[in-house]
């Protein structure tokens, strides 16, 4: 290999630290469930793509079963991972930003809006909320 690709993959382990570095932050600070499986995805894939900058520096192809595996593992974790919250934010545990807040709106106002609403036979908000329909 030139000196040139040589320093070229360096930089590219110099980028997969700082990626790893900031990854790591994001995995311990959250601030949700959801950040953490996501960060914890990007774990898997800066330790793949350093496995491939390796098996480049030193021309063999040995560590490609493994960044399969890895990959497999990483693609299913993240798959279970977000059928979970789905199946979480079916049951109503798990509320975003914007319906928390219209909850805390309605609640605000006492419920009078949610009242005008019931008694003109309009359905403001069913297409932002099926679940409040069922």
């Amino acid at each position: 290999m030139t000196g040139a690709a040589s320093v070229i993959i360096m930089i590219g382990v110099a980028f997969l630290a700082a990626a790893m570095a900031l990854t790591l932050v994001r995995m311990t600070r959250g601030p949700s469930t959801l950040d953490r499986v996501i960060a914890a995805d990007v774990v898997v894939a800066v330790v793949i793509a350093a496995l491939a900058m390796e098996a480049a520096l030193n021309h063999h192809t040995t560590t490609i079963p493994i960044m399969v595996v890895l990959s497999l593992l990483g693609f299913a974790g993240s798959l279970s991972m977000a059928k979970f919250a789905a199946d979480r934010d079916r049951t109503g545990k798990w509320r975003d930003a914007a319906a928390s807040a219209s909850a805390s709106d309605s609640s605000a106002q006492g419920g009078a809006g949610r009242r005008e609403s019931e008694s003109d036979g309009s359905r403001q908000g069913a297409s932002e909320h099926p679940e409040a329909s069922r």
